[in-house]
């Protein structure tokens, strides 16, 4: 007799849903930054639009940001933030390498995964650093879930303008 795969509570379900697709957009960053040289994440996804360096290391901050915002420990690079999250691509402030941006993103995305790993299913529905106890009352939607959905949909946003770079 066959048996069956027991059910999986629907808050457990969908924050499965959500982890699995911020790694599925974490794998095709990485797929579209493996086929782009550098000479090509140098140049401007667009005219007067930012360059994909600038991308990659916004990118980067963004989601070193989730350390905070969830609660996860210190950041890894906050010193990214003067130069990727504050300042224009055209700031003329000095920028990591191409290498070490995507050594960060590395390291960014794999510790955020080791840390998802241990997260209980309840504690992503709870308050995010950055919404007060008052406000996360009223609005309990404000929670880790949210977060890591919106920085998931951040990433593919982004990673849409990083296509532009690819020669055809």
């Amino acid at each position: 007799m066959e048996t069956q795969p027991q059910p999986i509570a629907s808050a457990e379900l969908f924050i499965i849903m959500a982890i699995s697709n911020w790694e599925l957009q974490n794998t095709r960053l990485n797929s579209l930054l493996n086929k782009l040289t550098d000479e090509q994440l140098a140049a401007q996804t667009a005219p007067g639009r930012n360059s994909g360096v600038y991308l990659l290391g916004h990118l980067a901050a963004v989601s070193d940001g989730l350390f905070t915002y969830l609660e996860l420990g210190d950041r890894l690079y906050p010193q990214l933030d003067e130069v990727f999250l504050k300042n224009a691509d055209t700031s003329g402030l000095p920028k990591p390498s191409i290498a070490q941006l995507k050594e960060y993103w590395h390291r960014v995305n794999t510790t955020l995964k080791q840390k998802f790993d241990t997260i209980q299913p309840a504690d992503w529905l709870t308050k995010h650093s950055a919404v007060s106890a008052e406000d996360f009352a009223k609005e309990p939607h404000r929670n880790k879930l949210n977060i890591l959905l919106n920085r998931t949909n951040h990433q593919a946003y982004h990673m849409g303008q990083l296509t532009y770079l690819v020669k055809k």
